[in-house]
């Protein structure tokens, strides 16, 4: 009996499915979702802020809310991997509780981001202050790579402070924040010793999450190849791959133009290579020829702050229309800005649209024309084709809507 009875449930799934009233339905879009291999044009259903369905033609006739996306890329929500918003107004502490970070809302949505990865303001000493004043009066997703640095990423002195590099607290406040700490960052120290690459990677070993290093800063720089294959583990994080800073090697040769071998073997073995734009790392002397002899970066992500927001970066957006028109393709592009940093941050319910995921959502355009990129150098690279978000959803809500898509039309009385 009871077979019989799931059997003929199974088979009027479908009909329940079409007869369901549900609240939202993005209608005609081409739907982009690494995880499930969808690449084609489909249409999603949500309600309760998870998705329903996704699925060829679903009726319109049970939909609260009908939004048409003919001739728009549907995505899940971007995952931002690397960004400073531990904003606040304290003198000197460059990125920790100060000036020079960003408060994540003003950002975030208009750009199709729906979650959003500080890494490093906060140290186990203030990522409590971090989480009150930002986390928890965000409508962005925000989460966080704790800085091995207790004092987070205050600058100066405060980042060359050995004594304030403890694993064992770092790892216990990522512990107690399970739910927000995604990893562990370490960053800036001029000092030749490789102990906060070391601390950071015991840390993260402790709490089971990766570590995010922002390499450069010592005379003679600390070789790369050591770093990749002997310091880091597989799922560890490479940012601003693109870079070239006083103190750190470049991934392209200098001299030579050609991408070092060892970059290929450290990315196989499992490294993550993170672009982190931000105002200084972005550079098409490293960028172009590492793409033209076949290597990508695995994540996307802006380094967004005041001295990024408003130079070569400019937005999420921005440096993912850089890297379609120097060559890779706009199923790649979403790809290293939705699944691939969900699995690297270990949140795999986020980045992708599977039937009961959270319902973040952007629909985006992709213009025709002619562009210009620039970077962090101040040279400019063209390009034909730029991407604009139009609408952005989380958890089931519309929180930016540029031509009210989602809107009814206005009528006279």
């Amino acid at each position: 009996m009871k077979v019989r009875i799931i059997l003929s449930l199974l088979f009027l799934a479908p009909l329940w499915l079409s007869a369901q009233q549900f609240d939202m339905l993005i209608k005609g879009g081409h739907v982009i979702d690494a995880r499930n291999n969808i690449d084609a044009i489909m249409d999603v259903a949500i309600e309760d802020g998870e998705i329903l369905n996704v699925a060829e033609n679903i009726s319109v006739e049970n939909a609260f809310t009908v939004i048409d996306a003919t001739g728009l890329l549907v995505v899940p929500g971007l995952i931002d991997l690397h960004s400073h918003n531990f904003h606040g107004t304290d003198d000197d502490r460059y990125l920790a509780n100060s000036f020079s970070a960003l408060p994540p809302d003003g950002f975030t949505f208009r750009t199709g981001v729906t979650t959003i990865v500080d890494v490093g303001g906060a140290g186990w000493r203030n990522f409590k202050t971090f989480k009150k004043q930002t986390i928890d009066k965000s409508k962005t997703r925000v989460l966080a790579f704790i800085n091995i640095v207790g004092a987070g990423m205050a600058g100066g002195s405060f980042e060359q402070n050995l004594q304030d590099m403890d694993a064992r607290l770092t790892a216990l406040e990522a512990n107690s924040f399970k739910e927000h700490i995604v990893g562990v960052k370490v960053a800036h120290y001029y000092g030749p010793e490789w102990t906060p690459v070391e601390r950071a990677v015991e840390a993260g070993r402790i709490a089971d999450i990766p570590i995010m290093v922002d390499f450069g800063a010592t005379e003679p720089p600390h070789p790369l190849e050591t770093l990749y294959m002997e310091k880091l583990r597989p799922g560890d994080i490479f940012t601003h791959t693109f870079g070239h800073v006083k103190g750190r090697d470049p991934i392209v040769n200098f001299e030579s133009g050609k991408l070092e071998p060892f970059v290929f073997a450290a990315q196989e073995r499992g490294i993550i290579f993170d672009v982190g734009h931000g105002g200084g790392s972005f550079l098409f002397d490293q960028a172009i020829p590492a793409l033209q002899a076949g290597f990508k970066p695995n994540t996307i992500s802006t380094d967004l702050h005041t001295g990024s927001m408003n130079g070569g970066m400019k937005t999420m957006l921005n440096v993912m229309s850089k890297f379609i028109n120097m060559g890779m393709s706009i199923p790649e592009v979403i790809a290293a800005s939705t699944w691939k940093p969900a699995q690297v941050i270990k949140r795999t319910e986020l980045g992708n649209l599977s039937v009961g995921s959270p319902a973040d959502v952007a629909l985006l355009k992709v213009h025709e024309g002619e562009f210009g990129f620039i970077d962090v150098k101040g040279w400019k690279y063209p390009g034909t084709q730029k991407i604009e978000c139009e609408l952005t959803i989380r958890d089931g809500a519309v929180v930016y809507d540029l031509n009210g898509l989602s809107r009814p039309s206005w009528e006279p009385r």
